[in-house]
């Protein structure tokens, strides 16, 4: 057991940065990151190490996706805010 966990590469799951970006960015993409992250784990200890090399690569990038479309969407909101301030200023000007 002793020489099977010797050649056990440490890959990273990803988990906490998955659940991270779901609470805070982008659920759909978050919850398929969270998939992905948590089947790392199961595969080096059944030995698939490229597959769970493949999965962390993809909870990784789904990661990654979730926390740019997170910030796109704060950033347009805050656009859509501005927006509407400025033109509700310009039309109650005229009063």
């Amino acid at each position: 057991a002793y020489a099977m966990n010797a050649v056990n590469p440490q890959i990273p799951n990803h988990l906490v940065w998955a659940i991270l970006t779901t609470l805070f960015c982008c659920l759909p993409l978050g919850i398929v990151s969270i998939v992905f992250a948590a089947q790392v784990n199961g595969k080096i200890a059944a030995g698939d190490i490229v597959g769970a090399r493949e999965a962390s690569d993809k909870a990784k990038k789904f990661s990654m996706w979730a926390a740019i479309a997170g910030v796109v969407v704060i950033v347009l909101y805050a656009i859509f805010v501005v927006a509407l301030g400025g033109m509700g200023a310009l039309s109650n000007s005229g009063y």
